[in-house]
């Protein structure tokens, strides 16, 4: 006789239990989405969404901030399918009275004007220059590699030319590097040296690690010295070099990951 032995509780095989979900891809806002595809910038596909122009697996969407996921569902902007841009690079040399916007509401000319001919995409500018200002400006469709330059906690150099109304002394340099505090925001330079000076005025080189609103303009003022021009000639390890004023140019490869390193 064939005795079946029952296996005790501890013998037999346990039921597998639920496997757990593979984690789902970060979601963001629907205009944070098309910004970081490269399509426009945050504001303007903000706006596109608020006029209706924006559809999420075919049904219009009018809240920038619903969350979307670009890899999972299917958006479309004015009809057409939304899909990442190639990531462009450039630099431009930005001439004085030229602002830097895409759209002035007192019609003056602005920097996309000089892009025009260019048939590039959608580019934002990585940092500004104000329109009395002039030297190396970055513009790109990659948004995340942009808030590496500009975010204040990456602390990336910007350097400076500067010519002034005075002949400045050791002690105003060194002032400028202690600081002020102007309107509630402190106000410093990281370095401020001597270039060369005449009878009148002078040149300065100031490097700034973070910009603020008309930055060197208020510091220098809260001096009571004030700027006759102003050229960025440097970001981080980038220099403006001998790129004529209006023009650009692609950013090599090399560039592009040496100013994004730490």
């Amino acid at each position: 006789m064939l005795i079946r032995r029952q296996s005790s509780p501890s013998m037999r095989p346990s039921r597998p239990g639920p496997r757990p979900s593979a984690p789902s891809a970060p979601r963001h806002g629907l205009a944070r989405v098309l910004s970081k595809l490269g399509v426009c910038s945050r504001s303007q596909a903000e706006k596109a969404v608020r006029e209706g122009r924006v559809r999420v697996d075919g049904r219009v969407v009018l809240d920038p901030e619903r969350p979307a996921d670009a890899q999972r569902q299917r958006i479309t902007l004015d009809g057409e399918a939304v899909a990442a841009s190639e990531r462009i690079y450039i630099a431009l040399n930005k001439p004085r009275g030229i602002v830097v916007s895409a759209a002035d509401e007192r019609g003056r000319d602005t920097v996309y004007d000089l892009l025009k001919q260019a048939g590039l995409p959608w580019l934002g500018p990585a940092g500004r220059l104000d329109k009395a200002s002039e030297g190396l400006l970055l513009l790109s469709n990659d948004s995340v590699w942009a808030a590496g330059l500009t975010e204040p906690k990456h602390h990336v150099d910007k350097t400076y030319h500067v010519q002034v109304d005075s002949i400045p002394d050791q002690a105003l340099l060194d002032a400028l590097v202690e600081g002020v505090v102007e309107q509630g925001e402190r106000l410093a330079a990281r370095r401020a040296v001597l270039l060369r000076q005449g009878e009148k005025n002078a040149w300065l080189e100031i490097v700034l690690d973070e910009g603020r609103n008309r930055h060197i303009r208020r510091l220098l003022g809260a001096h009571d010295v004030s700027v006759l021009r102003l050229i960025r000639v440097a970001i981080g390890s980038l220099v403006l070099g001998e790129l004529a004023k209006g023009q650009w140019r692609h950013l090599t490869e090399a560039e592009v990951r040496a100013l994004v390193q730490p």
